[in-house]
């Protein structure tokens, strides 16, 4: 497994935790959050831990699998099942093809397409 996997991993086992702290520390402070159209839809460290931390504090349920896999270079790119999603005006089940952009040893740009 390559580094930039084992990053994302950690990432996800994080993210399946709900420990934000650890989850964020896997980012860049200046990470972009982006839509499939080049939306930022979260800007930063900061932006991340204003949609993350409600997230993980009312998801007790939350968990993603990894349906599929593909890394390339610098990406990683993972097509993701989320279920027991709780954030008012999304649904508690998500389908999403998430692309990691690792540099420097921190996840730096990500694009979610849903």
């Amino acid at each position: 497994m390559s580094e930039i996997e084992q990053l994302v991993d950690v990432q996800l086992a994080a993210y399946r935790a709900r420990d934000l702290d650890a989850f964020l520390r896997c980012y860049a402070e200046n990470v972009a959050i982006r839509d499939f159209a080049g939306n930022v839809v979260m800007d930063g460290i900061e932006g991340m831990r204003a949609q993350y931390g409600p997230l993980f504090a009312d998801s007790p349920d939350l968990q993603v699998e990894i349906a599929h896999r593909m890394v390339l270079d610098q990406y990683v790119i993972d097509e993701e099942l989320v279920t027991g999603f709780c954030l008012p005006g999304y649904p508690t089940e998500l389908h999403a093809v998430v692309i990691y952009l690792v540099q420097d040893k921190a996840i730096s740009s990500v694009v979610i397409l849903s």
